[in-house]
């Protein structure tokens, strides 16, 4: 058993007949009153995220989970492809239990968050950050500068990302993976 000072970003509770992942919290110590925490919860198992408040020094049941890292293979309909970089099991997992499922390519290794007490794997967090290739841009006009102008631009995925002026199609670029935005450009 945990309390709302042990509540911290990728923790796994259970709350509400579910499993939630805690994606932001913000405790709150008012002038007037007792303290609380401001948390957004994201379900594991629908991938519903809510808002929730607990009090302070509220009792939460936390989910005790592994870390592995998996290598992605390949998408097929609305289930993923990963296996175990270690052991090379596979495991599928269902679309709604990553996080930004639009930048992951072939290859790259992500770490799959498991329940230690059934084995089911329970979330997938993405790197920070993932170099992709732009595939599909329009050129950027010439005299179209104003303040951080931005064009969209399709990437080696298939996902839709706002760019820079600049970026053509073959460059390569960083890209966050948590708000799935332009960070910057790669010179090879």
């Amino acid at each position: 058993m945990a309390s709302t000072s042990d509540i911290k970003n990728g923790l796994c509770i259970k709350y509400s007949n579910d499993i939630y992942k805690i994606i932001e919290f913000l405790h709150v110590k008012p002038g007037k009153g007792p303290a609380f925490v401001r948390t957004k919860l994201k379900s594991v198992t629908t991938g519903k995220v809510v808002d929730n408040t607990f009090s302070a020094g509220h009792k939460i049941e936390d989910v005790r989970v592994e870390t592995h890292k998996f290598q992605f293979l390949y998408p097929e309909g609305d289930t993923y492809h990963f296996m175990n970089i270690v052991d090379y099991d596979q495991i599928t997992l269902e679309k709604n239990t990553l996080d930004n499922p639009g930048l992951l390519k072939e290859g790259e290794v992500v770490t799959v968050i498991i329940n230690s007490e059934d084995q089911m794997p329970l979330s997938v967090e993405m790197p920070p950050s993932v170099i992709l290739e732009v595939t599909a841009t329009e050129p950027g006009v010439k005299g179209n500068t104003a303040t951080n102008a931005t064009k969209p631009a399709t990437v080696e995925t298939g996902a839709q990302i706002m760019v820079p002026l600049f970026i053509n199609e073959g460059d390569k670029i960083k890209v966050e993976t948590d708000k799935g935005t332009y960070k910057e450009r790669i010179k090879e």
